[in-house]
């Protein structure tokens, strides 16, 4: 007998310890209980830093009070939405020098005014956006609002962006539906600095150059082709007007246009959405960077939007500018041009399909329902205009 065989036989050691005994359950017990505990850490722990990122993610978002409740003393007068489910968000870029970061941006410039205005369509079924760009120059009534000191303007007939100089993001939601006859559901408005941070974020944006660029305003100095352009050269390529195509705004609103399509073809090209590890650095970025009416103004609300544009073709999302041409008395001002305008407006607020073309295109239709004649539906108007898809060098 072995001197092991001649030891008491300890608990767990007599007959029957074998690899299915007593002992080794426990064992077996102690160590899940452990992995249990462990794991329950190690979720707590991600929680908490994913509930800690979403915190902060929302509390980056200014909620825009004084807007909602402007509003909300004159909503007997705003348009009644008609189709349940479409939205219309209408993002506004100011070009207030305000704060550390705007300040570099123009020395003597006081105010804010809407350097830029686009009114995002999103259809029900979530299949198109229509992005429909609105001319800082255009001539627009304008209604009495209220200005930040508390005091009220008088109703005046006057450039478009002098509505966002006096009432701010109110009185501009205000023109835009005496103006369109749309419902306005949400807004943002987005600065310089903002607008440099979410490029960043994304580390870059591919544009197409059939020129080098030189402009000492606008602090830009690029060669021709392709070109990545950062936080810094995007706002001064968005914001050139001397330097780059005819010099107009609207050369100035149809580069615009195409940067943010080259802007949501590079998000959807690198899964960004789909990635945290990409999608956290531009959600901190763009919050911080945004003010909106309090619906939107959580991360919720603004992933909600997001993923209602997830799922759109790029081909699907449209930017135009409104039908206009030069003002009768100033040629340096922009006027409606009738009825190419309300006709636009008409499909939107029907949440009816705009089509877009390069061409100067404007196919009027037999009857805005769509219906035809002997030959079928008539065509949808066609408005000059780019899709996100066609921002690519030619």
């Amino acid at each position: 007998m072995t001197e092991t065989a001649g030891r008491p036989l300890g608990p767990g050691t007599g007959p029957g310890a074998s690899a299915t005994g007593e002992g080794l359950i426990r064992r077996r017990r102690r160590r899940l209980r452990n992995s249990a505990l462990g794991a329950a850490v190690l979720l707590l722990v991600a929680a908490g830093a994913g509930w800690a990122g979403y915190a902060r993610l929302s509390a980056n978002i200014t909620p825009d009070e004084a807007a909602a409740a402007e509003l909300a003393r004159y909503e007997r007068e705003r348009p009644t939405a008609l189709v349940r489910d479409a939205q219309n968000i209408l993002v506004i870029g100011s070009d207030t020098r305000a704060g550390d970061a705007n300040r570099g941006y123009g020395k003597g410039v006081v105010g804010q005014r809407s350097d830029t205005t686009i009114l995002l369509h999103l259809a029900a079924d979530r299949t198109s956006a229509t992005a429909v760009s609105l001319p800082r120059d255009l001539m627009v009534d304008i209604p009495s609002c209220r200005r930040e000191d508390g005091t009220r303007g008088d109703p005046v007939f006057a450039m478009f962006n002098h509505a966002f100089e006096v009432g701010g993001s109110a009185c501009t939601i205000r023109t835009v539906e005496k103006l369109t006859g749309i419902r306005v559901d949400h807004h943002m408005v987005l600065d310089f600095a903002g607008f440099k941070e979410m490029v960043d974020a994304v580390d870059g944006v591919e544009v197409c150059l059939s020129e080098p660029v030189d402009d000492k305003a606008a602090k830009l100095r690029l060669p021709a082709g392709r070109v990545t352009l950062d936080g810094e050269q995007a706002l001064g390529y968005v914001r050139a007007r001397k330097s780059l195509g005819n010099g107009s705004d609207t050369d100035r609103m149809e580069r615009q246009q195409r940067f943010l399509g080259a802007l949501v073809d590079k998000v959807r090209g690198d899964d960004v959405l789909l990635n945290p590890v990409k999608l956290y650095p531009l959600l901190d970025a763009a919050t911080s960077a945004l003010t909106t009416d309090p619906g939107l103004a959580s991360l919720r609300g603004l992933y909600q939007l997001a993923r209602g544009l997830r799922d759109i073709p790029t081909d699907q999302v449209r930017f135009l500018t409104v039908p206009r041409t030069s003002y009768v008395y100033d040629a340096n001002r922009d006027q409606l041009v009738e009825p190419e305008a309300e006709k636009l407006f008409a499909r939107l607020r029907a949440d009816q399909p705009v089509a877009v073309s390069r061409e100067n295109s404007r196919k009027v239709p037999r009857k805005d329902t769509g219906a035809g004649g002997p030959d079928g539906p008539a065509p949808a108007p066609t408005f000059r205009g780019y899709t996100a898809a066609e921002h690519t060098c030619e």
